[in-house]
């Protein structure tokens, strides 16, 4: 049997408890986020359509658009959304983050007039489109694809349709947007990118 000073013992059960819970905090993130949207959808009663001209669904996102380029947001257009649509929440995510989940650009109060978004569109808590939220690289706006080296991930645009505007300010984050959001659902839209590195 092999034996341990008191402080060797503290540290190996001191790193015990860090890979636990980084572990746990992963797989969390992981079922918590993917939950969220899928729940999010299905209180949506129609989906419409949601393109964008740099690429098409499931392709490539162009180098421009990510943090290897200008990392500017692409244009985006839809159509087919409900007559009594009032704003759209729009929210862009990394399903395959190593933590799971990576919310990478959050806009909202989008009028319901508005039916595309141009590309680059400013980091700033207010813009001429809507509103724009805190995403997970810690600042406002749009933030591009940059996953770790040697690696591929996909980039989901959702767009929802949504019978209210959120009573929120600029610079909200995701839960408070998402919060706002239940309830009030009537349609949602999907496009999937992908980039590597």
């Amino acid at each position: 049997m092999i034996k341990m000073s008191p402080i060797v013992l503290i540290v190996v059960m001191a790193l015990i408890i860090v890979i636990a819970v980084t572990y746990y905090s992963y797989t969390l993130r992981q079922e918590v986020g993917g939950n969220i949207f899928v729940q999010l959808i299905r209180e949506a009663k129609v989906e419409f359509t949601l393109e964008s001209q740099v690429f098409e669904n499931n392709t490539e996102i162009p180098v421009k658009y990510t943090c290897d380029g200008a990392n500017l947001s692409p244009p985006l257009k839809w159509s087919g959304a409900p007559v009594e649509t009032k704003t759209y929440v729009l929210i862009v995510f990394d399903p395959d983050a190593p933590r799971g989940l990576f919310i990478h650009w959050i806009i909202y109060n989008i009028p319901s007039e508005i039916s595309e978004l141009k590309e680059g569109i400013p980091q700033e808590n207010i813009v001429s489109e809507g509103l724009q939220g805190i995403n997970d690289f810690g600042y406002i706006g749009y933030g591009g694809p940059c996953p770790p080296r040697g690696s591929k991930h996909r980039y989901v645009f959702l767009l929802f349709a949504l019978d209210k505007e959120l009573e929120l300010n600029g610079g909200a984050g995701l839960n408070d947007v998402i919060n706002n959001m239940r309830g009030h659902i009537i349609a949602y839209a999907k496009l999937v990118g992908v980039y590597g590195r």
